[in-house]
């Protein structure tokens, strides 16, 4: 067990702050990984991100927000009940709101299909802010959104990659929020984001004795062991808690 816990410590971990999910991770997320962040509607994925980034912010590490689809003054509703969030974050720079659309029209890409040369352009165009705003966690809110404008998979699977990359040779550890549908056997919409990711933590709702549940699980992780089993999942004032889920029990 001693052997075990000095071979998962060799790899710097890039803590998410939520206590339990860094156990279940055996210190936190590797440093410098992409995870997607999958699931349905209103399982709780852009609260979850929201923390990691919070908790990376109040530690003095540059957090970024690129929200694809939201507002940023509309996304602040999410972050403002969490006790521990101070909008000081905001102004010394430490939280990054970004809103993608801004972006994409600074950059003029108003076309409904981004071409090929486009996509490096967003890319790069992201990378630089990472860069330029030392940002070391990076949360896209949400990568089917983007992928709706790339369209094909050669693209999607692109624009991941090079994103992938370039954040992990800047040290950034990232999670991209994907959408799926209810009862999907995969992990994305597209298909190529699941394989792409150095890893994936499911989040999902289901019914038990007639309460609606939020549950996560953490399907693979690159750069340590983690526990595979499902742990129920509650939003709070101060912060995600996270419970393991009882076999049996009446599940429905």
């Amino acid at each position: 067990m001693v052997e075990m816990a000095e071979k998962e410590n060799v790899r710097e971990r890039c803590k998410t702050g939520i206590d339990s999910l860094d156990n279940i991770l055996y210190g936190g997320i590797p440093r410098a990984n992409t995870i997607l962040l999958t699931g349905s509607v209103g399982t709780g994925k852009t609260s979850l991100a929201l923390e990691f980034l919070l908790h990376g912010a109040i530690e003095g590490e540059p957090s970024m927000f690129l929200s694809v689809t939201e507002a940023s003054e509309k996304l602040m509703v999410n972050v403002i009940p969490y006790d521990f969030f101070e909008s000081k974050l905001i102004d010394d720079g430490k939280l990054i709101l970004i809103d993608l659309p801004l972006l994409y029209q600074r950059l003029g890409m108003v076309s409904a299909e981004l071409s090929m040369e486009e996509v490096g352009l967003l890319v790069s165009s992201i990378l630089d802010l990472v860069r330029e705003m030392k940002v070391k966690r990076l949360v896209v809110d949400s990568i089917t959104s983007i992928g709706y404008k790339l369209k094909t998979q050669e693209k999607i699977r692109d624009f991941i990659l090079r994103l992938a990359r370039g954040l992990s040779s800047q040290g950034c550890t990232s999670m991209l929020v994907s959408e799926v549908t209810t009862g999907s056997q995969g992990y994305s919409t597209f298909m190529v984001e699941e394989a792409l990711a150095d890893g994936i933590i499911l989040m999902g709702n289901m019914e038990r004795r007639g309460d609606l549940l939020r549950t996560l699980q953490v399907i693979k992780m690159r750069g340590t062991s983690h526990s595979r089993a499902k742990y129920v999942l509650d939003l709070t004032p101060a912060g995600v808690l996270l419970v393991p889920l009882l076999k049996g029990g009446g599940g429905s």
